[in-house]
């Protein structure tokens, strides 16, 4: 075994055909890499698939500057909502009642703003505010009192739809003030010399990536030390330029346009921040061992119920900041807005990697299962595809990623 093994390595190879064995390996590796990663690799493929099928079918239409920036801001309160969602349904639990709670904070933030004239910043905190209350009285609920979460979040979902109308009369609100609705629609400002792109976005974009990078090699050393499996050196490689590529023209892209949307930095900070708090921060373990193993969990000291109670409060605060965002961009409030953003934000975490079993999922793939969908919609409006065929399309999107989920955990069972 040990003599077939060094006839196939790279030094045993005949001169003259060792650039070609070198590929060959190369290629092994990567299919090698993508078996052992493929929940966490498949859907980021998968995305850049619809991407180049899209920008063909639109005969490149899709990933014009305008479009990009269209696409961020159409499904920024989607991936607002994506994330925290993900933190429910790795802990285990759903969430029914995001989409009505949406609405019912931006219908009380137009309350505050238009018909009080509360100043923005205020009637900003205040809404932040009401979305704690209620994340934290319906984790009180599941978490202390044993109700189940389905339960407790579709009478959420019909409570906040109620107060909803009640609060707006059956009425759309507006305008709001210009600094709130730079939130939804607003971009960075011009700085710097005259050139024919928008140089704060790019300088962000650097830094973006060298961040990125940085952090993937310490990840990559971090696991070194402790003797964890690590992916070969050409592939990680491979995947850093691929990295690299994805943030350079999306960077190009919108600075062509009008620079990053307000919206945008937001969303990455959000993304930062709760992808340290999921990878490395002690509350981020404790949300996946009670999803994965909650019995074992409370033997290891876990307390279940706090953990549970906060995440419901952090989906209370996500969901009222999505609530501002798509207020802020449609510039009104309406009884309507949020419907089934809930199912979305559902769809985006189970197409990004989540385990209906809980206990698996990232926030980044969150973000990725949103983009997913995000592009679908924006390409198939482009297509003029009817709504109808919209629905069926997404549908099919959404029982292939569970399906693939479920088909993984049987392999790796097996």
């Amino acid at each position: 075994m040990s003599t077939d093994v060094t006839d196939k390595s790279p030094a045993a190879a005949p001169p003259g055909k060792s650039g070609g064995s070198a590929d060959g390996n190369l290629f092994q590796l990567v299919l090698d890499g993508l078996r052992r990663n493929m929940r966490q690799y498949g859907m980021l493929i998968a995305l850049g698939l619809i991407v180049v099928l899209f920008q063909v079918w639109t005969d490149g239409d899709l990933l014009l500057p305008r479009n990009v920036s269209n696409l961020v801001l159409q499904n920024s309160y989607i991936l607002i909502l994506a994330i925290g969602m993900m933190l429910v349904i790795i802990a285990g639990h759903i969430d029914l009642s995001v989409g009505s709670l949406t609405a019912f904070v931006g219908a009380f933030a137009a309350v505050l703003t238009v018909q009080h004239d509360i100043a923005w910043p205020v009637a900003l905190f205040l809404c932040l505010l009401v979305g704690a209350v209620a994340g934290s009285v319906q984790g009180f609920l599941i978490a202390y009192l044993g109700i189940p979460s389905f339960i407790v979040t579709l009478a959420g979902m019909l409570l906040f739809r109620g107060l909803t109308e009640i609060l707006l009369e059956g009425q759309t609100l507006g305008p709001f003030p210009d600094g709130l609705q730079k939130m939804g629609n607003g971009f960075l400002p011009e700085a710097g010399p005259e050139t024919n792109y928008h140089n704060i976005t790019l300088l962000l974009g650097i830094v973006l990536m060298v961040f990125v990078v940085l952090q993937e090699i310490r990840d990559r050393k971090r696991q070194q030390e402790f003797s964890l499996d690590v992916a070969p050196r050409n592939l990680f490689l491979l995947k850093l330029v691929a990295i690299v590529a994805a943030i350079l023209t999306v960077t190009m892209l919108l600075a062509s346009y009008k620079g990053a949307p307000i919206v945008l930095l937001i969303l990455g900070a959000l993304v930062v921040g709760y992808g340290y708090v999921m990878r490395n921060a002690v509350f981020g373990r404790h949300i996946y061992a009670i999803g994965g193993n909650l019995p074992a969990a409370k033997l290891s000291g876990v307390k279940d119920k706090k953990v549970t109670f906060l995440v419901f409060l952090n989906m209370g605060v996500l969901a009222a900041l999505a609530g501002l965002v798509v207020a802020a961009r449609l510039n009104a409030a309406s009884p309507k807005a949020g419907l089934n953003f809930e199912l979305e934000a559902i769809a985006s975490s189970f197409i990004g990697g989540a385990s209906m079993s809980g206990g698996v999922g990232t926030v980044l793939g969150a973000i990725i299962g949103g983009l997913v969908l995000g592009v679908l919609n924006n390409g198939m409006n482009l297509l003029s595809v009817g709504t109808d065929w919209q629905q069926v399309i997404k549908g099919m999107a959404l029982l292939a990623a569970v399906g693939f989920d479920v088909w993984n955990k049987r392999k790796s069972g097996s």
